[in-house]
């Protein structure tokens, strides 16, 4: 965090100079200024991945002890003995593998080949793999409301259009009618996966993370698939992704946002959801990059880096979410969202499926894996809850 704070003070200074001299950065500063900007990023998820390995270790920890297993990892097979029995289970030569040998400590995920009695993987490898799914879902990292159910069937839920209106009242006067409007919507269980082949000789290398690297892979893939959905979906045949659903808070006169078109955007969204904690701004990279150099009325940077390891960077005090399927700066574009992610909310039918073949890939001698997840997004305020930047046509 203290390499972020010094790069940052670097970044202003090249663009404080260039002010000063009454000019637009060089290509070689744009340049510097971008892989800075780059490297404020790269730290800012070191620093948050210290923070939750931290953080899973207490867990594991707290659970191994409720569920009456102790000792060092050394005195209960440690990391050692548990690769060793995750890869035998793999290739097929165990039907089950439990983790630390405790069944509080196992799930079952799959009946998939390997496992041919209904294979079970321990729930720390299904904690990673949901770890690494939410890591690249915006939309489930940045504070939505997230329902899981235990079968796919439309749900139909009430969605409010707007909020009933009160007014003041004279004495023995009428009461005026104001009743919401609802819309009704479904919420579905569209499918998203990823096939991963891993080659046997992988499967016997002793010195591969092999539970970190499928976490990873797998995480990563259906992650990445269902998060772009619940950003830029159409409604149609797959979620309705939360820009799509959004109001409009503020056209901007130019291609380029202003400070003044940041604030009218902030202060667009009405105080109840806008000083609530689940409330973000939501942009892509090249969105952040810009709002970075950009100054309010009284010369002031209006981004702030975090120097707290494990908190988001901010915009007037509200956490900044960067995703990639965020629409960039355009014409006619909605680059910047901001309002309460809560009231977006994630259906999940299940957690994720992971399950394996060696029959699949046969003829590459691989073991192939296969992830799914099943679910839909759906803004369930669509009164102002949160609001968008519209950018003009060119």
């Amino acid at each position: 965090m203290e390499q972020r704070k010094n790069i940052e003070a670097q970044m202003r200074a090249l663009l404080d100079n260039a002010e000063k001299e009454e000019r637009s950065l060089s290509g070689e500063e744009t340049e510097q200024f971008e892989k800075m900007s780059s490297d404020m990023d790269s730290l800012r998820k070191q620093a948050d991945s210290l923070v939750q390995a931290k953080e899973r270790t207490r867990a594991a920890g707290d659970a191994l002890e409720k569920a009456g297993v102790t000792g060092t990892p050394e005195q209960r097979g440690g990391a050692t003995e548990t690769e060793e029995q995750l890869r035998s289970f793999l290739k097929g030569e165990s039907r089950s593998f439990e983790g630390f040998g405790t069944k509080e400590e196992t799930r079952a995920l799959s009946t998939g080949t390997l496992g041919a009695g209904g294979a079970t993987v321990p729930t720390t490898f299904y904690g990673k793999l949901m770890e690494h799914a939410i890591e690249v879902a915006t939309m489930l990292v940045g504070g939505a409301t997230t329902w899981t159910t235990t079968s796919g069937e439309n749900i139909d839920v009430p969605v409010t259009v707007t909020h009933p209106q009160g007014a003041q009242v004279s004495e023995g006067g009428v009461i005026p009618q104001s009743d919401p409007v609802f819309g009704k919507r479904t919420l579905g269980s569209y499918k998203y996966g990823d096939l991963i082949e891993v080659p046997k000789e992988l499967l016997d290398d002793t010195g591969v993370d092999l539970e970190g690297y499928l976490a990873r892979a797998a995480g990563w893939a259906i992650g990445n698939a269902l998060g772009e959905k619940l950003i830029v979906g159409t409604g149609t045949s797959e979620p309705a992704g939360v820009v799509g659903s959004s109001t409009l808070g503020k056209t901007a006169a130019t291609l380029t946002p202003t400070f003044d078109d940041v604030i009218d955007l902030f202060y667009s969204v009405i105080g109840p959801y806008r000083n609530r904690p689940s409330a973000s701004w939501v942009m892509e990279d090249t969105t952040a990059g810009y709002l970075r150099k950009l100054k309010d009325g009284n010369q002031n940077y209006i981004w702030q880096a975090s120097v707290i390891a494990g908190t988001p960077d901010t915009i007037e005090g509200k956490p900044v979410r960067t995703d990639p399927y965020m629409p960039v700066m355009g014409a006619n574009a909605k680059p910047l969202l901001f309002g309460d992610l809560a009231s977006y909310v994630v259906r999940l039918v299940n957690g994720v499926r992971f399950e394996s073949s060696e029959h699949f890939g046969f003829n590459k001698d691989v073991i192939t894996f296969r992830a799914l997840v099943r679910g839909d997004g759906l803004l369930m305020d669509q009164s102002g809850a949160v609001k968008h930047l519209l950018l003009p046509a060119a």
